[in-house]
């Protein structure tokens, strides 16, 4: 920094302006160093505040024969500057003709000027040094120290201001920008967009998807947080009306208002959700350019509410592109998916809204491993070649021009295990999604389908289809519309969709024929029947891990359960636990507990009991 002298106390009755500015510097902490630490930089304390024609103002001149090297090394050795500040100084002095090296008490000045001509005199060089008498009113109008011509003007009026408290309101001028307060949204874009009318800014707007809020909010932070200057939260007065750029200009008395941001944490099914924003406002800059983000709900009555951001930027080529660009970007990280892809979900239903998706639910389930699922191996055979099989070939049957799209039917008694059998292939198709789609949720089914093919491949599972796609002739004109759209949307997938579809029905015989018997809507039917002899054994042993069965319990287990569900044998096995609890605390299993279990759910409940458990009316019948 040039050397100034240090400050000084305030005057006895000081201008109103130096008041101005005292309280303007104070607003600022601005610091300056102490007397003794300027006199150990070559300072001379100055006793009278008024004695201004005791101090001289150094100025060196440009004679453009002296080499910019040694006026360099003759202000670092000489005047105490600091090399980097040495290096600026010459190239003041080339660009200006002349510049002020520092303001000095006149002893000072003299020796300083004597050294500095000795060094010229040896060296041969003709660099001119001259002094003069420091004009009136050269006091910084901050500290009150004698200074430079460093003039900042401040509502028109123009003053001094030394180079040190220079330095320091420019330093705080970020901290200040951070920390401005804003009440509206219309006084935050003022001031960030001063000097540019409002007539010459545009805002572009893109509409994504609400139950991709989680991956458009991952990519907003990460496009626009760095870059942001400041961040608001916006209130809402109406919640169905969309946030827009030009409504936040607005101010009226319905001008929006500044408000705490508000967060909806959104779980994808990780350690930590996703912090999504109802609403914000960024204010940012890159490489000069100023612009405006809003992140806003657009709510519509009858349709999923979707997410939308706007960008407003001033008019030109440059922010066009740089609009084009922050859009793509966001496509891109929807398009990957990232947050939900690979996982089981679901979409939730907004009882307030007809129709529309509030958001997706990420389901949690245990892995569902081969040894778990006891079926015949007729049907883990079928499952392997029309499922497992079928992926992992679909790169080499897409070469060959194949169709990788297909349906498969599960059918079968309830309580069979169709459900089990589902979760056993979303655990064995690494890579992926799963969507389960009630009959309730079949309203949603374009929805679904649209998340399908946006995070494909996926596989669409549609459960009890029998509800929707009964015989034509039972239905009504509602289930007649969502059978077509059901079946449109089969038809619809291109020929190299990765999506696959898994229907499942307890009713076969009642399917639809449009569904049933047209091949590339379904191209196999997979039984999941009644477990026999061995499958019913391997079911108790399953059910009753922990329990200390032996071989004759298991083989009368079996034997008296046929005709059964699976569902059935898992809550004999419970029974039987609660049995063997409540007679020694679990440590054995005997026959008794067996015929205790049947009792309760064949005979004490009755036929419907049996029925809702999933046992055989022959077990009672017998």
């Amino acid at each position: 920094m040039p050397v100034s002298a240090p400050p000084c106390g305030r005057p006895s009755q000081p201008h109103t302006l130096g008041l101005l500015l005292f309280s303007f510097r104070s607003s600022l902490n601005l610091t300056t160093q102490s007397d003794t630490q300027k006199s150990q930089a070559g300072h001379h304390p100055m006793h009278d505040v008024h004695a201004e024609t005791g101090h001289c103002q150094i100025i060196f001149h440009n004679d453009d024969d002296t080499p910019e090297e040694f006026v360099a090394a003759l202000l670092h050795s000489v005047f105490k500057k600091s090399v980097v500040e040495a290096i600026k100084f010459t190239e003041t002095i080339d660009a200006k003709g002349k510049a002020i090296c520092g303001i000095y008490p006149q002893d000072v000045a003299r020796e300083l000027l004597e050294a500095a001509r000795q060094r010229i005199l040896a060296s041969g060089h003709s660099l001119l040094i001259t002094s003069e008498a420091v004009a009136k009113n050269g006091h910084c109008k901050v500290c009150g120290a004698l200074c430079s011509a460093n003039r900042l003007s401040l509502n028109g009026m123009a003053m001094l201001i030394c180079d040190d408290c220079m330095y320091e309101v420019t330093r705080k001028l970020p901290e200040l920008t951070r920390n401005k307060q804003f009440d509206y949204a219309f006084e935050a874009l003022a001031w960030h967009f001063a000097g540019i009318p409002r007539d010459q800014l545009t805002a572009t707007s893109r509409q994504f998807p609400g139950h991709m809020r989680a991956d458009v909010q991952v990519a907003v932070d990460r496009l626009f947080s760095a870059s942001s200057i400041r961040f608001f939260g916006i209130h809402e007065p109406h919640r169905y009306e969309t946030l827009t750029l030009a409504g936040l200009t607005r101010d009226d008395r319905n001008a929006p208002a500044i408000a705490p941001a508000q967060y909806h944490k959104v779980d994808i099914g990780e350690s930590a959700p996703v912090k999504c924003l109802h609403n914000g406002l960024w204010l940012c800059q890159t490489d000069g350019l100023r612009y405006a983000v809003v992140l806003s709900s657009h709510r519509e009555y009858g349709y999923e509410a979707g997410t939308r951001i706007e960008i407003a930027v001033p008019a030109g080529a440059d922010g066009a592109e740089f609009v084009q660009r922050c859009f793509s970007e966001l496509e891109s990280a929807v398009n990957a998916a990232r947050s939900y892809r690979g996982k089981i979900l679901s979409l939730d239903t907004d009882s307030d809204y007809r129709g529309r998706s509030k958001g997706v639910t990420v389901h949690k389930l245990p892995s569902v491993q081969r040894e778990d699922v006891i079926l015949p191996d007729a049907t883990l055979k079928l499952l392997d070649r029309n499922v497992l099989s079928f992926v992992g070939s679909r790169a080499k049957l897409r070469a060959l021009g194949q169709s990788t799209r297909k349906g498969i039917l599960l059918y079968g008694p309830p309580g069979t295990g169709k459900t089990h059998t589902i979760r056993y292939l979303a655990s064995n198709l690494p890579g992926h999604t799963t969507l389960i789609i009630t009959a309730a949720q079949v309203t949603l089914l374009a929805q679904y389908m649209n998340l399908a093919r946006l995070l494909q491949p996926a596989m669409v599972v549609i459960e009890d289809v029998d509800l929707i796609a009964r015989d034509r002739n039972q239905m009504g004109p509602c289930e007649e519309s969502l059978l077509n759209g059901l079946l449109n949307q089969m038809d619809g997938l291109k020929e190299d969709a990765d999506i696959l579809f898994i229907l499942t029905t307890n009713r076969p015989e009642q399917l639809e024929s449009a569904l049933a018997s047209r091949p590339g809507r379904i191209d196999q039917a997979i039984e999941v029947p009644l477990p026999n002899d061995i499958g019913r054994k391997k079911l108790v042993q399953l059910y009753g891990t922990g329990l200390p069965l032996g071989d004759a319990v298991v083989d009368e287990a079996a034997q008296r359960t046929k005709g059964v569900s699976a569902a059935f044998i898992k809550e004999l096995m419970r029974r039987i636990a609660q049995a063997s609890i409540a007679r020694d605390g679990g440590t054995t299993v005997e026959p008794s507990d067996i015929s205790e279990a049947l009792d309760d759910m064949l005979f004490a409940g009755g036929a419907l009991n049996v029925k809702l458990l999933g046992g055989a009316q022959q077990m009672i019948d017998g």
